[in-house]
């Protein structure tokens, strides 16, 4: 991890979970974070870097008071943006945090002309679009994080379900973020056996509508707050393959140019993570189900990106 340079744009609680995450498992040598909000982002880089020196770390933590701050970094995230608020459609949340995610691009792009982005913000799949489009560089260096978060909750809902296999359940979802998600059964495991030779059509299907309602429930029960621990640690496991080069597999957002017949297009699908990104999308055989289920993710991402060529780009 020597001379490894993390940014995070967006202090909030997934961005601060993030860089204590990073910092307390000296994942990265230094970790620097960006905010709006200068006196917050001062003392969550002063607790977090105290955290990271009462676990004798390795990771050095700041906040970036110029842009020169926030620079030659290896790996960015960006979790800024708003949540949507009363009163405001779908398309007034695309574009609001599409004018944010191309400023908080224009800002730090040149100073950072070899990192890999992170998105974490919403609507996931369009942000990568976004951000791809406002960085101008490859594809493989711009990629968003959900599958790992919706595989997390599924095998939540699968050990809830079975009543064992903590630590011993793999499971798959690709896809968009929510209700788009496709969960997939015949690839997911418990102790290595696949799911649908454990449980019931019924029960899976059960499951897989907790899955997607995962986020939601997680609301309702906060009343004034959204997930963080595992949506920041779902992302620090994204930073850390591309750190180390481990060639991890994992569910993320990405441009497909020609997989699973699609282009031009962002999608939740299995890729294998290292130094360069994402260096290969890795085509599962899907059922005729699964197939008509991922269709319609897409059709609902492309209505998003036709709003944003129609009301943003042009």
């Amino acid at each position: 991890m020597n001379n490894k340079k993390v940014g995070i744009i967006g202090v909030g609680n997934v961005g601060a979970t993030l860089a204590f995450t990073l910092a307390s498992k000296s994942l990265c040598s230094e970790v620097v974070l960006k905010d709006l909000r200068e006196n917050i982002v001062e003392a969550m880089a002063l607790d977090i870097s105290q955290s990271a020196n009462a676990a004798n770390a390795k990771t050095k933590v700041s906040f970036a008071k110029e842009a020169k701050d926030f620079s030659n970094c290896d790996v960015i995230v960006i979790t800024a943006g708003i949540p949507r608020k009363p009163g405001m459609s779908r398309d007034d949340l695309l574009l609001t945090n599409a004018k944010i995610m191309t400023s908080v691009i224009g800002e730090i792009n040149e100073n950072n002309p070899n990192a890999i982005y992170i998105i974490v913000s919403n609507p996931l799949d369009a942000m990568v679009y976004t951000a791809l489009k406002a960085a101008n560089i490859d594809k493989n260096k711009v990629l968003g994080m959900a599958g790992i978060l919706d595989s997390a909750r599924m095998s939540h809902f699968i050990q809830e379900k079975l009543g064992y296999g903590e630590g011993e359940i793999d499971a798959s979802v690709m896809g968009g973020h929510g209700d788009d998600m496709v969960p997939l059964a015949n690839y997911s495991t418990v102790v290595g056996k696949p799911l649908d030779k454990i449980l019931k059509e019924d029960e899976i299907e059960e499951i897989i509508t907790k899955t997607r309602n995962g986020g939601a429930q997680i609301v309702k029960l906060l009343e004034t707050g959204s997930a963080y621990y595992a949506p920041a640690y779902s992302t620090s496991l994204m930073v850390e393959a591309i750190l180390t080069d481990n060639k991890k597999v994992y569910p993320c957002a990405v441009m497909l140019q020609g997989e699973y017949g699609y282009e031009n297009i962002v999608a939740g699908v299995p890729v294998r993570l290292g130094k360069n990104g994402v260096e290969d999308v890795i085509e599962l055989k899907l059922d005729e189900k699964q197939t008509s289920e991922f269709a319609k993710s897409i059709s609902s991402v492309k209505e998003l990106i036709d709003t944003l060529e129609n009301k943003f780009f042009s």
